[in-house]
């Protein structure tokens, strides 16, 4: 159990997730006082002692059902005296075979179980019986000799569960009117149903192939990483929503240290009447002296983004920024360029959808030439269109992979346009071992802009930090 648990806990860490040593000790402690039979209980130690966010629960889901499975392979073989090849029951009250039953059948009791509430009686633990023994009858598919390979698609075709909501709707709304909110509320029941089945069948596909290749090699592959270590170049249109959960605060944060920064180290003007005030005191001796507080520096923004195909996740994630940084500056101007620059701050409206906005500044935006990236030119051009933009005022944020297609990068413009700004600072989306390969000038742009990788919400995180 001690192998079982340090694996375990190397696994949520080789994945993404905070595991700290001490939480590692606390979990080892929860075990203590349980009931170790009861897998449930286990879960729920685990979970209570080493995930701290909701986005982190469905990894550690995945990783728990692969190092402490409901059921080993073993647990199927043929049972003394039973003359079958499973000896698995579905938990359905219904003992027949189901290694030899026909698919008929199967789907009935696939419709029974997709009927109920949770899956089944006995929550939910006749509906993972019953997608172990379908895996075990429809999902192995033979490989070299002595392998054998797991797939899920297999009993998902055999048994098509989506194709039973028509029939299921019609037995549970028997006499009943279509349409309505009955309709509604068994549809969604049978839709969740049908998720939970679908992932019993990956639960345990996964814990067949991790017994024949090992839980670590199949663990690295299973669990997608978390949400604030996912690269910004392989996000998805779905990661969109909860990215916006976790940019917020981060704006709020920079726009913060940008403020703190400019005040550090420098004195208010002497207050004069509140000193004399205080000499009083001290036989009008001055011994304290009282200084106006700065009033707070309100920063403005420029973002210039490079929004080409190669970057566009992270040209999404770039609006996103955007949008977040508009509500804590005084003044946002938005920037988009390939070959040349466009200001694209008027698709920034109010509750606009993200995607709309990609879509908009693909057809309107005036930011392609020729279609090739070309940063000397958009820096030339932006200088010459919007140099009066950039102010001592002004924090300046390049966003972009710093990839010019072996065009002149124009570097006394940034030059000038940086030294012009209150701070510039650059964000790489590429991993630092890809800078100055290929058609790469990040170190050529690095000495005269700060350039920082920011490939992840964890790494913006980590920049905004140390801006103080």
């Amino acid at each position: 159990m001690l192998d079982r648990h340090v694996g375990f806990v190397h696994a949520l860490r080789e994945t993404g997730l905070p595991v700290s040593l001490a939480e590692g000790l606390d979990a080892a402690r929860a075990l203590t006082v349980i009931d170790l039979t009861e897998r449930e209980s286990l879960r729920a130690a685990y979970a209570a002692t080493l995930v701290k966010r909701p986005s982190h629960r469905p990894g550690f889901d995945t990783l728990f059902d692969l190092w402490f499975p409901p059921a080993t392979t073993g647990l199927y073989g043929p049972r003394p005296g039973s003359g079958d090849g499973t000896g698995t029951g579905t938990g359905t009250g219904d003992s027949s075979d189901l290694d030899t039953a026909e698919l008929p059948e199967l789907r009935d009791r696939l419709a029974g179980l997709l009927a109920a509430e949770g899956g089944g009686t006995d929550g939910g633990d006749g509906m993972n019986a019953f997608a172990r023994a379908m895996v075990e009858r429809f999902g192995r598919q033979p490989a070299s000799p002595g392998r054998q390979n797991w797939f899920s698609y297999p009993v998902l075709r055999a048994l098509s569960p989506e194709t039973l909501m028509a029939r299921l709707l019609a037995e549970v709304l028997a006499g009943q009117e279509r349409g309505g909110l009955a309709e509604k509320v068994a549809r969604q029941r049978i839709e969740r149903n049908i998720e939970r089945f679908k992932q019993a069948v990956s639960t345990d596909v996964r814990r067949r192939i991790a017994e024949d290749s090992g839980i670590e090699r199949i663990a690295r592959s299973a669990v997608r990483p978390p949400l604030e270590q996912l690269d910004f170049l392989r996000i998805t249109r779905a990661d969109l929503a909860e990215l916006r959960r976790e940019v917020y605060p981060l704006a709020r944060r920079l726009a913060a240290r940008l403020t703190v920064k400019h005040r550090l180290g420098h004195r208010g003007r002497l207050d004069f009447r509140r000193t004399v005030r205080a000499s009083l005191s001290t036989g009008g001796v001055p011994l304290t002296t009282y200084l106006k507080p700065r009033r707070p520096h309100k920063p403005e923004l420029i973002v210039l983004c490079d929004v080409s195909d190669s970057v566009a996740s992270f040209a999404h994630f770039t609006l996103l920024l955007t949008y977040a940084l508009r509500e804590q500056f005084t003044k946002v101007r938005a920037f988009g360029f390939v070959d040349t620059v466009d200001e694209i701050t008027r698709f920034f409206v109010p509750g606009a959808d993200v995607a709309e906005a990609m879509t908009r500044l693909a057809s309107e935006a005036d930011m392609v030439r020729f279609g090739r990236t070309n940063y000397g030119h958009a820096f030339e051009r932006f200088a010459e269109r919007y140099g009066d933009a950039v102010g001592p005022k002004t924090s300046l944020l390049i966003l972009g992979d710093a990839r010019s297609n072996y065009q002149p990068p124009a570097l006394e413009t940034l030059r000038r346009l940086s030294s012009g700004a209150r701070h510039a600072y650059w964000l790489n989306p590429e991993p630092v071992n890809q800078w100055d390969t290929g058609d790469s000038v990040a170190t050529a742009y690095g000495a005269v802009v700060p350039m920082r990788e920011c490939r992840n919400v964890a790494q913006l995180a980590a920049f905004v930090e140390e801006l103080a």
